[in-house]
């Protein structure tokens, strides 16, 4: 007897299975997608985490200071690419030599048509702190454990340092202002040291507080920008070389932190009350609640006259994007661990030593 033997299947057999398929991504799609945020975010914290580590040795070796930029205006400078004599007159132009320098070690990149340019009319603490972090464990400036793993654009940045040099390009600024007020027109983002450094930025900032005095204001808030600081005393002395036993709560103070919350809709800026970005406290733990529930900041131009008169106001700041950039989702935000009240003797999560989150 012949048996029939049938190869593939029937066109209603393959409509089938293509609606169960349909189906079962419709139903196991948005589990994928919240499954692979959540990895997303545990890497992140894993980032802060040794990043916190590398603080706790740098401390160690350098008489507990906290890292940060160390070379100040009004002193000199070897210039290691061609043996003259630097001298900055302040302490951000100080602190773009020193950047330029340590990628300079770091790439090699300080001849020719890619040669790294120091970034002008720029304070680099906030943004470029963790360079001098890279440099102390041994200068590798494009390790992932600077970038949030759900930060695709600044890994692609990562993975092309010289994109900045093509016409056409996804570095910020890098094709010219956007024709948008919804893009922060502030001059100098078109600098090619500024947009150099963004292939060796961090997804994760500093706290001012930890470069700046807390008894008094050299830097404050930016109302026009929050990515720019206005200098408000200087320009030298401006920032401060500050050490761990300063934080007065190291568990309730937030010491770096991601900069969006990309593991949530809309990728929110790290400022605003519903964002919940991952968070490096002081003591080296891990605070993953809403920026809400921190305490208010002030701007420190304004700080001292408050308590002296017993008040206590919150300051806002307009949040406009920077190009490439996730945009604003609202107008204004409330400032709260970038500018902490008190500055390393404040409190941004009192409820922490509580035992809370």
């Amino acid at each position: 007897m012949r048996i029939a033997v049938r190869n593939g299947f029937t066109a209603i057999e393959l409509a089938l299975l293509l609606v169960v398929g349909i189906s079962a991504s419709a139903v196991m799609g948005p589990a994928m997608s919240k499954m692979r945020s959540n990895m997303q975010g545990v890497s992140s914290e894993g980032n802060l985490h040794m990043i916190g580590q590398g603080a706790g040795m740098f401390g160690q070796d350098n008489n507990g200071k906290i890292f940060t930029f160390s070379w100040r205006g009004g002193n000199e400078y070897l210039n290691i690419r061609n043996g003259n004599i630097l001298s900055p007159v302040s302490d951000a132009e100080a602190s773009s030599y020193e950047a330029r320098e340590i990628l300079w070690n770091a790439t090699g990149r300080m001849n020719g048509v890619g040669r790294i340019f120091a970034p002008q009319a720029r304070l680099m603490h906030r943004r470029y702190s963790h360079l001098v972090l890279a440099d102390y464990l041994g200068g590798n400036v494009s390790d992932s454990m600077w970038v949030d793993p759900a930060d695709a654009q600044l890994q692609h940045w990562q993975a092309t340092p010289l994109e900045y040099r093509e016409d056409v390009n996804t570095i910020p600024y890098g094709m010219g202002y956007p024709k948008s007020d919804f893009y922060d027109q502030s001059p100098g983002w078109d600098n090619v040291g500024v947009r150099q450094f963004w292939s060796y930025g961090s997804s994760y900032h500093q706290v001012a507080s930890a470069w700046l005095f807390d008894d008094r204001a050299t830097y404050t808030p930016n109302y026009e920008t929050p990515h720019l600081y206005a200098q408000f005393s200087g320009p030298s002395g401006a920032v401060a070389q500050r050490y761990f036993s300063e934080v007065a709560f190291p568990s309730a103070k937030v010491f770096m932190h991601e900069e969006f919350d990309r593991e949530q809709k809309g990728s929110p800026w790290f400022m605003y009350d519903f964002a919940a970005p991952a968070k490096l406290m002081f003591d080296g733990s891990i605070n993953t609640a809403y920026t809400g529930d921190a305490t208010v900041g002030v701007n420190p131009a304004t700080e001292l006259h408050q308590k002296q008169n017993g008040e206590q106001d919150a300051y806002y700041q307009n949040y406009i994007a920077l190009d490439q950039f996730p945009l604003a989702l609202n107008d204004k935000i409330t400032l709260r661990y970038r500018w902490t009240s008190g500055g390393l003797k404040g409190l941004d999560y009192p409820q922490t030593l509580m035992g809370g989150r």
